[in-house]
């Protein structure tokens, strides 16, 4: 708890909240895993905090069971697979869905799951290839509903926990989700209904949780940190660069920069459970207490799976422990058995951090610290295995290995709201898979045309994103299309590229592309320019394609092309600031004749202001194909030396041009922008249509009005039972008894004992509409008799309430008419006018007691507890009028007390009238009129 202090008190700090003119201005995170999801929230006065679920806990399983009448989620959902240690049935509880988001039915990963969840028959969508869970005709969903189902009670779980509504949420990815894997989780969300505003990679919401706290400890110097998160379904290492960089903005500010990243999709702490549990299968088997092979069982595996689940948390703070599943008590699993267990998974352990390395181009002894995220990191020998990797004297645990993303994530949240003010902290995330852009053009050689592929990288890997790219292609005076693919995957494995099912993304088709050109004959063409977007959430998308002409201008007396040109050049090589631009980063250029210029995590600064310079300037002329070879290899290379290289390259391209202006007379180039009609063909995983998603978002919120109409007639069947058996007892309570009449307990008690028997028989089938009704018909029956009850019960404290009032005003009525003529701040009126209520409120007061006392208590009664509390406020505004008036009324004395001597007034003042109703501790304002004053306002205090 101490621990938590500081860094809740340096949010405080950095969090502030904006003036908004909308009521809701929380905002949420998800960090979905594979088996666990942990939200946050920060909304006005809650910095920064997890949320606690309806168990209190602080986590919840990413899970949700879908029977024919309700739905269930989290621990309830768990519930339905192990409940007292009794296997319920399995097949209706869907979890573990990430691994399937994407994929098509073919994929590996498809398979895999179908391995573990035999449970799951998965069909095949024949639309779109992908898959999707059928238990009946009625209860057909895609893994993306599913999702969406649970992302919706995440979001229900952080309003209750916020007690207000939220719809704007940051959602964790694993940073290897590639576009399609995205695409799926923004479709679930949009079925939820949630406003998605960023998708974070996991790694880098950890990242920035571990920089936010330690802003401080950032400067100019770079300090490169791994962090290892290995989970329940996957393991990933990621190398992060800290240090302050100027912005224009905000001027110096931290920022972290993704390097490097290694991931292994199969290394988790599920794996390991899966093993356990074959291993006790194996155990109950030969201890042959039953005929049939367990495995075949699915209710027998999830009670394994449950236990191996509880042995592998116990087995990582122990050596031995003892297995049971009544009525089977294993042997003693030793720990050594489990390490012999997932021997080649810890084989596996050091893979993700040379990656990492590789990606990063970076060395072990440049890392200063190697820091453990995610649950799975808490096995032993994960850790020994992981130490001995990176060579270092230790580990660093000094994050919440389980909660830092989902904090991570929440600042982003409140970062990119409109309703708070975070201090800024700077993110340049990296594309771990690679991206180009693929096209055929026809060339001659030597009289023979042929086709010619072309690639040409738009992205590469480790490339920062948010990024904005142009690619221009020169050589195309018709329509034509090109393809957007994943680039070199070389360093993945084969089954990693597998995962991916399409290596192709999308085919962009062009067309008017001839008319832009017949319609603007006279014009210079400028080529084709494809605008790209790399998105906050790690997408890619096309944002539009444009026909580009110049015109030349005759140019009077302005500034020269030749000046404008030289600032140009002059900012682009050194006359300009070198500040990046973290999340929007302006675009640059690639030809078709071209390549990107490289892109070097080291060189970052440079390169994000060489975006934006050389945008529309770049040197169009074609390269000889040993040029471009030349220029593929500089690319893969992505060194400092390379980019300034490249730098002198477009030096020299420009240079002849500055001096041919200067023979020529001033012009001004006119620009003319056509666009060009755009078809989307997607290649990898296609969306589902806009009519899909609606049909998808009814389908949930079906389902979600059907939980709360089940949840609202739950209640109502609880409020009629207790209603049922609390008056039932009640009729035989002493003060019940005593205002009941025979006649009305004999109705009463018969009207309840029907009304149970209804319950027995047709209660617990009847409609919400038919269990008010029933409600609402007794709760009226028993109406008078309740009334009687709680006014006999009221009276005592109301009476007593007033008694104390006519008391006190009498009292005050008395002492004001004391106060002398001279110093008297009340009038005559006023004064009459608070007799007059007392007088008449002590004659009603004394008439209905009277009259009460003649009925009996079976009978209505005429003093009613509202009528007191009516007499009693109207007696409270009139003495509370003349306090005020006492208490800003100006002494009339004033002038008198100025030429008196305090001695003198001092004796004065003990001969006046009201000094006889002053209280002995109270004191003296120095005059008559003050004094009286003073009365006035303190009597009643």
């Amino acid at each position: 708890g101490v621990k938590m202090l500081a860094p809740i008190a340096l949010f405080c700090l950095i969090l502030t909240v904006l003036p908004s003119h909308t009521v809701t201005v929380a905002v949420m995170s998800v960090d979905l895993g594979s088996e666990w999801m942990k939200m946050a929230i920060v909304k006005p006065g809650v910095p920064m905090e997890i949320v606690l679920n309806k168990e209190s806990r602080r986590k919840t399983p990413a899970i949700v069971c879908l029977k024919e009448n309700e739905r269930l989620f989290g621990d309830s959902a768990l519930g339905v697979i192990i409940v007292k240690n009794s296997v319920k049935n399995p097949k209706t509880v869907y979890r573990h869905l990430q691994i399937l988001l994407g994929k098509k039915h073919d994929n590996l990963q498809v398979a895999l799951y179908q391995k573990r969840f035999l449970e799951h028959q998965l069909q095949k969508d024949p639309m779109r290839g992908t898959v999707y869970f059928k238990n009946s005709e009625e209860m057909q969903y895609t893994p993306e509903e599913l999702l969406g189902m649970v992302l919706n009670y995440s979001r229900g779980l952080a309003q209750d926990f916020a007690e207000q509504p939220i719809k704007d949420a940051v959602i964790t990815v694993p940073a290897f989700f590639n576009q399609a894997e995205r695409r799926a989780v923004l479709q679930a969300a949009q079925m939820a209904g949630l406003k998605v505003l960023q998708l974070i990679n996991d790694n880098t919401a950890v990242a920035l949780n571990y920089g936010v706290f330690r802003r401080k400890d950032i400067d100019n110097t770079a300090k490169n940190v791994m962090f290892y998160d290995m989970g329940s379904g996957s393991t990933t290492a990621t190398i992060v660069t800290y240090q302050t960089v100027k912005t224009k903005e905000s001027g110096t500010q931290p920022q972290l920069q993704i390097r490097g990243v290694g991931f292994d999709r199969g290394l988790g702490g599920f794996e390991m459970d899966l093993r356990l549990r074959d291993h006790l299968a194996k155990l109950f088997n030969e201890q042959k207490k039953s005929k049939k092979d367990v495995r075949e069982n699915h209710r027998a595996m999830a009670k394994l799976l449950k236990e191996a689940q509880r042995l592998k948390t116990v087995l990582s703070a122990n050596v031995d422990f003892m297995a049971q599943v009544s009525p089977v008590i294993f042997t003693v699993n030793k720990m050594a058995e489990f390490e012999k267990l997932c021997a080649d998974l810890f084989e596996r352990v050091p893979g993700p951090v040379q990656d990492a390395l590789t990606a990063a181009e970076m060395k072990l002894d440049e890392i200063e610290q190697v820091i453990l995220v995610g649950g799975s990191t808490r096995v032993p020998k994960v850790q020994e295995v992981l130490l001995k990797a990176v060579r270092k004297e230790e580990l660093g645990k000094n994050i919440n290995a389980d909660e830092a993303a989902a904090m991570g994530a929440v600042y982003q949240a409140a970062a990119l709201s409109k309703a708070f003010k975070v201090k800024p902290f700077l993110v340049r995330d990296a594309t771990v898979f690679p991206i180009q852009v693929e096209f055929t053009r026809e060339t001659e050689e030597d009289g023979i045309k042929t086709l010619k592929q072309n690639k040409r990288v738009l992205f590469q890997r480790m490339a920062p994103y948010p990024q904005r790219k142009v690619i221009t292609f020169n050589r195309y005076n018709d329509d034509f299309a090109f393809d957007i693919n994943y680039g070199d995957l070389s360093f993945l494995s084969q089954e990693d590229i597998s995962v991916f099912g399409s290596l192709n993304l999308t085919t962009v088709k062009l067309s008017g592309v001839g008319s832009s050109f017949q319609k603007h004959a006279d014009a210079e063409s400028k080529g084709i320019k494809a605008h790209f977007n790399m998105d906050e959430s790690g997408l890619l998308l096309l944002d539009r394609v444009e026909s580009v002409f110049e015109t030349i201008v005759e140019e009077k007396e302005e500034e020269s092309t030749l000046t404008k040109l030289g600032n140009t050049i002059s900012t682009l090589f050194g006359g300009g600031s070198s500040e990046p631009a973290p999340n929007v980063t302006e675009p640059i250029q690639v030809t078709d004749e071209e390549e990107a210029p490289p892109e070097s995590g080291q060189d970052d600064k440079d390169e994000s202001q060489k975006d934006k310079d050389t945008k529309e300037m770049q040197d169009d002329s074609e390269k000889s194909a040993a040029e471009d070879e030349g220029q593929e290899k500089t690319e893969e290379a992505g060194s400092k030396a390379d980019t300034k290289e490249k730098d002198g390259e477009k030096s020299e391209n420009i240079e002849p041009e500055k001096d041919a202006e200067k023979k020529v007379k001033p012009q001004k180039k006119s620009k003319i922008s056509e666009d060009i009609t755009v078809e989307l063909v997607i290649r990898d995983i296609l969306d589902p249509t806009s009519d899909e998603i609606t049909s998808s978002k009814k389908k949930l919120q079906d389902l979600t009005d059907r939980d709360l109409a089940k949840h609202e007639r739950e209640k109502t069947l609880n409020s009629l039972e207790a209603f049922i058996f609390e008056t039932q007892d009640k009729l035989y309570q002493e003060d019940y008894q005593l205002v009941v009449s025979e006649e009305e307990k004999e109705q009463i008690s018969a009207k309840l004992s029907e009304a149970s028997e209804w319950m027995d028989e047709d209660g617990y089938t009847a409609t919400t509409k038919q269990l008010k009704e029933k409600l609402s018909q007794l709760k009226s029956l028993c109406k008078d008799v309740f009334f009687r009850v709680e006014e006999r019960r009221k009276w005592p404290d109301r009476l007593a309430a007033l008694d104390s009032m006519l008391n006190t005003s009498s009292f005050f009525l008395k002492s004001a008419k004391l106060i002398p003529e001279d110093d008297q701040i009340f009038t005559e009126v006023e004064l009459n006018m608070l007799e007059k209520v007392i007088n008449e409120t002590t004659t009603w007061k004394n008439e209905t007691v009277s009259e009460q006392e003649k009925r009996t208590p079976k009978e209505r009664p005429v003093l009613l507890s509202k009528d007191i509390e009516s007499k009693l406020a109207l007696l409270d505004r009139e003495v509370n009028y003349l306090l005020n008036k006492a208490k800003f009324a100006k002494p009339k004395a004033k002038a008198k007390a100025k030429n008196s001597t305090s001695s003198d007034k001092s004796s004065k003042a003990n001969n006046t009238a009201e000094e006889k109703v002053v209280s002995p501790t109270e004191e003296s304002t120095g005059t008559k009129s003050g004094r009286s004053n003073t009365l006035a306002v303190r009597y009643l205090v």
